[in-house]
């Protein structure tokens, strides 16, 4: 799994059945690796292991992997018989019917289709009628689901052009371009993901020896994004993580170090629903968060660390990417 973080937002909304039913949330927080005190941080973040390892133990304390969104629970063992199922479709519209089947049919709130015009894709989820306020959790929850398992079975990611939501704009929307797409609606009809037709027709490329790794692996392996660890972005990650900052060569070097034309590159990171720009951009972000929570760096040398010449820009970037700045952030998340 490849470094990556998410909100503290998140963390609350997994515990909030714990603590509806007086369970040990502090237990649960000790065994995901995870500060009680960052919780108090409107700004925090947690590693997607960390995140996946809540999701986990809270699963286990509810027997619902779901994490009580429905008024039916998805016992512990759905997601794994589910993706044991669907290794055996030929396409990948042929197995994302077989899962709308298997979410509808353990789930009484919330109804989940796969719809599609000439050129595009929907994965929409419906939810009853009298359901008094929108399960926004749930909705992202069954989201994280669906389009990490699309991806893993067809072994790439499958980018998302657009995406709608039935509810309102919640606290936590900054992680959602990450998460989903760039072009966001709320307050719409449904909520449903938007991707390219042609996606319906790829083969199911995941077999009895996959699927037992995936398994395995998750949910932290579909917290953020699904991460396909043998892939070429995976590939670039690793090679700019091993380099000094400021020896990351620029798109067309990096493409001749790789002996690819620029424009073979581009169009097989597209390919991965990646961009040269977007893996150095997470990259410096998560080195800055680990270094801000894990060293005694000084915020100028962090700065340089991952390559801002100055202090000020590197201010503005990571105001953008946490809500504020590194010596708040730092003491937040230090905070015991």
């Amino acid at each position: 799994m490849e470094k990556g973080s998410i909100s503290v937002y998140f963390v609350h909304s997994a515990l909030e059945p714990i603590i509806d039913r007086g369970l040990d949330t502090n237990g649960l927080l000790r065994d995901a690796g995870i500060s009680p005190a960052l919780l108090q941080s409107t700004q925090g973040r947690v590693s997607a292991q960390s995140f996946g390892a809540l999701w986990l133990g809270v699963a286990r304390a509810l027997d619902d992997e779901l994490f009580n969104q429905d008024s039916r629970r998805m016992k512990v063992g759905s997601f794994a018989m589910l993706c044991q199922m669907l290794i055996h479709c030929d396409t990948l519209n042929s197995a994302l019917i077989r899962m709308m089947r298997f979410f509808n049919l353990i789930l009484d709130d919330f109804q989940c289709s796969i719809e599609s015009d000439a050129h595009h894709a929907h994965l929409t989820i419906r939810e009853a009628s009298d359901v008094r306020a929108p399960r926004v959790f749930g909705y992202e929850t069954l989201l994280m689901m669906q389009h990490g398992i699309a991806c893993w079975l067809i072994g790439r990611r499958i980018p998302i052009k657009s995406a709608i939501f039935c509810y309102p704009e919640p606290s936590r929307s900054a992680e959602y371009p990450l998460m989903y797409s760039d072009k966001l609606q709320f307050n719409g009809p449904v909520t449903a993901l938007t991707f390219d037709r042609s996606y319906l027709d790829f083969p199911v490329v995941q077999n009895e020896k996959t699927v037992k790794e995936f398994v395995r692996l998750a949910p932290a392996n579909i917290v953020l994004k699904y991460k396909n660890t043998t892939g070429l972005a995976a590939q670039i990650k690793r090679r700019l993580r091993a380099m000094a900052r400021m020896e990351w060569p620029d798109f067309d070097a990096f493409a001749e170090s790789l002996n690819m034309t620029p424009s073979t590159l581009r169009r097989r990171l597209e390919n991965e629903g990646q961009s040269y720009q977007t893996i150095k951009d997470h990259l410096r972000r998560d080195v800055a968060i680990d270094s801000l929570c894990h060293s005694s760096k000084s915020v100028a040398d962090i700065a340089a660390e991952v390559g801002f010449a100055e202090v000020s820009a590197f201010y503005r970037a990571f105001k953008k990417w946490t809500g504020t700045v590194p010596g708040k952030y730092r003491q937040r998340t230090q905070k015991r």
